[in-house]
């Protein structure tokens, strides 16, 4: 039986995001109706529920294993995922890449051959079969016959749409006219991820063999980050440090391990990089708050990074049976879920770090007296300080 904090949904899931709360406020307010026995009250049962959507599934449809786009409750109060979704969408073609608008725009999804977008009311409507509900969904027209897309972006305003495909062809559009700011064939030999900078100043493409900076205003590039030694980019994301500057992480693999690269966002170069040692990465994200970095790898562990120390404040080893496809912070950073080809989803809790610090300075403190202590005898023993007459 599954834990409360793992729930199972039957496919393999690939893209996982937390969902904008008044894009689904009505149906979760509706299943709290159905399902609350009076002990607790509507509005505070309804702060501690959020969601998430998931897609994923088997393909082209041999296998028999059904292409979903599920929506999915998380309870911040009892830290548990339902395993019974709050939405259910089945879909031809399988959704493998997928971008939620910020502010209730819908859900863009890419598909083997093009790109739609999902209305939410669709995906939330109950439905007595698992009859594919794709053919009322909208087309992208400019996004149709392109190939598969492997990475799709909005900028934190909603206003424009970034696709990186298969093919290495980068696209930009103003979010929703569609019309083109950028059309670059040639980015990358394959556009594998794609982040937009805090202000939406900046696009980051990353493809091999490097990642490429670009103006969205100025629709060009400016700037290349080229890897070194053996290093294979996996994946990028923009965020603020404590100063609350923009920083580029960029999270790569090596011969040694995994490895995540901080970038200055004005001179476009390197800052520092902490090896992770022993762990490839397979997925990256960064808290909202920009204080955490979590990484999940091909062996299905999950990890959670202080951002500022570098230093790994929490492993949980073995969350899924294998690669860990996608992760997603909680808006508020209190949680992060992962998702797995194991077709499950995991919700890892963020342990508080205030304890352990404060355990972590009395330790130093307290080396700090018997080293005092040592030191005074010994200068006393050898006649450097002279001992005091009784």
């Amino acid at each position: 039986m599954a834990n409360q904090n793992t729930a199972t949904y039957g496919v393999p899931i690939y893209a996982a995001e937390w969902i904008p709360e008044e894009t689904v406020r009505s149906k979760i307010d509706k299943d709290q109706e159905n399902s609350e026995d009076g002990g607790e009250s509507s509005s505070s049962i309804s702060s501690s529920r959020s969601c998430i959507v998931l897609s994923g599934g088997g393909g082209d449809g041999r296998n028999g294993i059904p292409n979903l786009i599920l929506v999915c409750r998380v309870d911040l109060e009892t830290n548990s995922l339902s395993e019974q979704p709050l939405g259910r969408l089945v879909v031809s073609d399988l959704p493998y890449r997928m971008a939620v608008h910020p502010r209730e725009g819908g859900l863009v999804c890419a598909l083997p051959n093009s790109c739609k977008l999902f209305d939410w009311e669709n995906i939330m409507s109950t439905r007595e079969d698992n009859q594919a509900g794709e053919e009322s969904e909208e087309g992208i027209k400019e996004l149709n016959d392109v190939g598969q897309q492997l990475a799709l972006a909005f900028n934190q305003e909603g206003s424009v749409l970034a696709a990186g495909g298969e093919d290495g062809t980068l696209r930009i559009f103003e979010w929703p006219s569609m019309k083109t700011l950028l059309n670059e064939s040639k980015a990358h030999a394959s556009v594998k991820n794609l982040t937009f900078s805090e202000s939406g100043k900046f696009l980051v493409s990353l493809g091999a063999p490097l990642c490429r900076v670009w103006d969205v205003k100025a629709s060009a590039a400016i700037a290349s980050l080229s890897k070194e030694k053996d290093e294979i980019f996996a994946s990028c994301k923009f965020s603020v440090d404590n100063a609350g500057n923009e920083v580029l992480y960029i999270a790569a693999n090596t011969e040694r391990g995994g490895s995540i690269i901080t970038w200055d966002t004005t001179s476009w170069k390197r800052r520092r990089s902490k090896l992770i040692k022993n762990n490839s990465i397979s997925a990256f994200s960064v808290s909202a708050d920009g204080k955490l970095l979590a990484v999940g790898t091909l062996e299905g562990d999950v990890l959670i990074i202080d951002s500022t120390r570098m230093e790994t404040n929490q492993v949980a080893k073995k969350a899924h049976l294998g690669l860990v496809t996608a992760l997603t912070f909680s808006p508020d950073s209190r949680c992060l879920v992962s998702v797995s080809f194991d077709s499950r989803a995991k919700l890892t809790v963020i342990e508080q770090t205030h304890e352990k610090r404060g355990i972590r300075s009395w330790m130093v403190v307290l080396l700090f007296v018997l080293l005092y202590v040592v030191s005074y005898y010994f200068m006393e023993a050898k006649g450097i300080i002279r001992k005091k007459s009784p």
